[in-house]
């Protein structure tokens, strides 16, 4: 009995006396005194959940100050430890740089003043506006109607009757495209009817280039909507729900697209389409123009992988040149080039390239328009500031077609938003009868 009585608290765990520190042991008859004096148990270290780490435990050795080898590995050390700290630090501000840039560069001040004022106060109350209230369309003032999916966006023309219908685009900086456009023809002007339209971004960090919309010459589009509505059932007038989403998916498709738009382009008889570009930012003629030429080297690129995968020919047999490597081909890259030659393109500037039947580009550029100029919805107005300027015409169809497919068609297009809003367009034209489209134009 008296050996379990001593060997008792020896079996008590060291964290069982940290979290019983008041705990006495006092010397009886039965012990020696000077065995067990009467003090207090602390513990000799505090309590804690964590695993001891050996490398905090043990000390660091002291360094011999007359060993030189063990000096020179230490300054190493050192040195070694404040570079790492220093590239680490180096990252973090060349980082928080780039995205301070990356905000700056997107944030839109022109719309950021007057953001307290789009609102009226009545009897004490705010009543907000309608949104596209109180903006204006290349000088002239904007006015909504309705709410929701019906609302309709107007902008007055001055110094003629009617009003011009616009379309929201999706950024501040471009807030409205027109539904209708005219365009100089040959007799006159042409109206076109806005198909779809998109942003066209750069970089991981999705900065916006320009607004891109597709039209099509109001006359052509019972056209297309024959070819669109016969792509799907030849028999068919117009497409059924589940007919207009397997139009939507070859028009989605990298491969069914490209072949779907290069039989309308090839088309007989020819439609006539049109891109209305707008810059969101100040840039110049040379940027726009290398992104398209961008855009015709990949699809020539992807043209000549295609030729030589083709099977080989016979013994005695010439492979024929592809017709992007055909001389004609490049002074028609150097033709178009040249329309582009200096030139500012400020934000909110048109550039127009326009298509005719036989595949003939035609490049016209209109300043921003100032306020209260006269109507800018159309793009021939001689002598007043806005006049369109025609900077030249390529004949080569070639040019046209693959600057088409390189918003309509493949895999990486220019601009994804802007084939899902032309792809949308087409699938709401072909669930209507075909000419219906120009009827519902005003």
């Amino acid at each position: 009995m008296q050996s379990l009585t001593r060997s008792t608290p020896r079996l008590l765990s060291r964290r069982l006396l940290t979290l019983r520190p008041q705990q006495f042991r006092c010397a009886s008859r039965y012990s020696s005194p000077d065995a067990r004096p009467s003090t207090l148990v602390a513990p000799t270290e505090p309590f804690t959940f964590r695993t001891p780490d050996a490398s905090l435990a043990t000390p660091h050795p002291e360094i011999n100050p007359y060993d030189a080898a063990a000096l020179r590995t230490a300054a190493l050390e050192k040195r070694r430890y404040h570079l790492q700290r220093m590239r680490f630090a180096g990252i973090g501000l060349v980082l928080s740089l780039l995205m301070t840039a990356g905000v700056v560069w997107n944030v839109d001040l022109d719309q950021m003043g007057p953001v307290e004022g789009t609102g009226k106060k009545t009897g004490g109350l705010r009543a907000d506006a309608p949104s596209g209230a109180g903006q204006t369309f290349q000088g002239k003032e904007v006015k909504v109607l309705g709410r929701g999916e019906g609302k309709k966006i107007l902008a007055k023309v001055e110094g003629e009757e009617g009003e011009v219908e616009l379309v929201e685009t999706g950024t501040s900086s471009v807030p409205h495209f027109p539904r209708t456009i005219r365009i100089p023809a040959a007799a006159g002007e042409e109206q076109y009817t806005l198909l779809g339209l998109g942003i066209r971004t750069v970089s991981f960090l999705s900065i916006q280039v320009y607004v891109a919309g597709m039209y099509v010459r109001t006359a052509d589009l019972s056209k297309l909507q024959a070819q669109l509505i016969h792509t799907v059932n030849p028999m068919a007038s117009t497409l059924i729900p589940s007919e207009q989403e397997s139009l939507r998916t070859a028009l989605l498709d990298p491969t069914r697209s490209a072949e779907l738009w290069q039989s309308i382009l090839s088309a007989s008889p020819e439609i006539h389409t049109a891109w209305r570009v707008v810059p969101t930012r100040n840039t110049d003629f040379a940027h726009l123009r290398d992104g398209w030429v961008t855009g015709i080297g990949k699809r020539t690129a992807e043209a000549r992988q295609l030729a030589a995968a083709a099977p080989a020919l016979p013994a005695g047999q010439v492979k024929a040149i592809s017709q992007y490597e055909a001389e004609d081909f490049g002074l028609a890259m150097k033709g178009f080039m040249s329309l582009f030659a200096g030139g500012k393109a400020p934000k909110g500037s048109v550039m127009i390239l326009s298509r005719k039947g036989n595949g003939v580009l035609d490049v016209w550029f209109q300043e921003k328009a100032p306020s209260g100029a006269p109507d800018e919805s159309s793009v021939a107005k001689a002598g007043s500031k806005t006049e369109v300027k025609l900077l030249g015409s390529v004949g080569d169809d070639r040019i046209s077609r693959l600057i088409w497919m390189n918003y309509l068609g493949g895999e990486k297009v220019s601009s994804e938003a802007a084939r899902k809003g032309v792809a949308e367009g087409c699938v709401t034209f072909a669930g209507r009868p075909v000419g219906s489209g120009e009827g519902m134009v005003s």
